[in-house]
């Protein structure tokens, strides 16, 4: 098994390091056949060193596979085909822009762009190409890991059904219960099972289970539970010979909260100079297609559960709640106007949320802002939900970038707290970088089911 794993990553690394070698190829090809003859053409005075070609092109080398691995491009066998398609897409446009702005500061001029979009669409077909093939040599030489699936007294089904949507990846052998003992279930983990999946058994059973695979070396699976979510973000201690584990009363400290604030300021202000045409236009569109209002207030909380009045451009009919029910939008929901449908696609809709951050009621990232009728009717089922209202609310967040709309509250609460105890001026960076690319994936804006008001499912109100 060692040896596979290591066979496993080696083939991942000779994979992603064929793709970001024929698109630095590709560009190496323009480089020298355009760019770097229209550089040396604009700056003819200036002395130019020849081997300065190969700095160039090693650095686009460096660019692409900072942005491949911040969107997971290079991720085969990890992600699903599509996903690592658009994904390395995504990280190719990224660093195409960041290396033609490169090359007009060193023309202190524009340069042609035809050939940067040439390029750029013969890179597309090559990651097509090199996805298709290095996927079906990665499913031909490593067969899905057989899973052990360990359950308690939760329903299944959500989580069969995710594994089942990867079956190139996993496959769920057998399901055992708790209740089943100790005796039978250490026999079934020693058989020939790949790992072993702990899913919601109560903190005692799991940790003797987790201590007795890890004995056994074998990879293990864990569906984490609140507290060990805050666990994950403690600082490690060394006042003593006996390690501790140190877990803040504030997440965040003075000076993360004065740079959070200031880059909130610098960037919210940016963009709404930047998208003040589109907010324009989108506003006589909506109030000329029903002559409603253009703009959509409703009360949701921040931190510290103080209320505040988002801005958001309207998307559904003026009538919308008139039976005076707080419910989220539904798949297919007929409340939603033609117009509304598009701004919602593309996000359009958000825009008036940077004057939210400017004014400080909002950051960039942050735990999405809940109302406070949904907020009550969670807590009635998740006390712990309050967590989330340790920090402010943001645009965008933690649980938007890893989950999808209808993503039930108790992992959008896992995936929140993720973020505000391990926060870092860093991981906001990143946050900000990877919603630029769910902003285009439509699954982050689907719709709970028709049955439902909130984003509690059956199986969460029963919990």
């Amino acid at each position: 098994m060692k040896h596979l794993e290591s066979i496993r990553r080696l083939t991942q690394l000779f994979m992603s390091l064929v793709c970001v070698a024929f698109q630095t190829a590709v560009y190496g090809y323009y480089w020298y056949n355009y760019y770097s003859l229209e550089i040396k053409n604009s700056i003819s005075e200036v002395s130019y060193w020849n081997r300065g070609n190969w700095l160039i092109i090693f650095l686009y080398g460096v660019i692409l596979i900072l942005f491949s691995n911040l969107y997971g491009g290079l991720r085969i066998g990890y992600l699903k085909n599509l996903d690592v398609f658009f994904s390395q897409i995504f990280a190719t446009i990224c660093a195409n822009v960041v290396t033609y702005i490169q090359c007009i500061l060193l023309a202190i001029g524009f340069l042609n762009y035809k050939p940067f979009v040439i390029m750029t669409l013969i890179e597309i077909l090559g990651i097509g190409i090199w996805v298709f093939f290095s996927s079906k040599l990665y499913q031909f030489i490593f067969a899905p890991r057989k899973l052990l699936l360990i359950y308690g007294s939760r329903d299944i089904d959500d989580i069969l059904t995710k594994f089942a949507s990867r079956k190139d990846k996993y496959k769920v052998e057998k399901c055992v219960n708790i209740d089943q003992g100790y005796d039978h279930i250490k026999q079934e983990i020693e058989g020939s099972y790949d790992a072993v999946v702990l899913w919601d058994i109560p903190t005692m059973n799991r940790n003797y289970l987790l201590k007795y695979c890890y004995s056994k070396r074998k990879r293990i699976y864990i569906m984490p539970k609140i507290p060990d979510v805050i666990i994950k973000g403690a600082t490690q201690l060394h006042l003593f010979d006996t390690p501790l584990l140190l877990t803040r009363e504030y997440p965040l400290s003075v000076e993360q909260r004065v740079m959070k604030r200031l880059i909130d300021i610098v960037c919210s202000l940016g963009l709404i100079i930047i998208t003040a045409p589109i907010m324009f236009v989108t506003a006589i569109i909506i109030k000329a297609y029903d002559k409603g209002p253009v703009l959509y207030t409703q009360n949701r909380c921040t931190k510290n559960n103080l209320e505040f009045r988002i801005l958001k451009f309207r998307s559904m009919r003026v009538d919308a709640e008139k039976d005076g029910i707080a419910r989220l939008a539904a798949q297919n929901d007929d409340r939603i106007t033609p117009i509304g449908k598009f701004i919602r696609a593309v996000r359009i809709d958000e825009l008036p949320q940077l004057f939210n951050i400017f004014m400080g009621d909002m950051s960039f990232i942050g735990p999405r802002p809940e109302r406070p009728e949904i907020i009550a009717q969670y807590l009635e089922n998740m006390p712990e939900f309050a967590y989330r209202t340790k920090v402010k609310a943001g645009l965008a967040g933690y649980a938007q970038v890893y989950g999808k709309y209808n993503t039930t509250p108790y992992d959008k609460l896992k995936l929140d707290l993720f973020y505000i105890e391990n926060y870092s001026i860093i991981l906001d960076l990143k946050l900000m970088l990877l919603t630029l690319k769910i902003l285009l994936k439509a699954e982050s804006t689907e719709g709970i089911s028709q049955e439902q008001i909130t984003a509690l499912k059956g199986k969460d109100e029963e919990a």
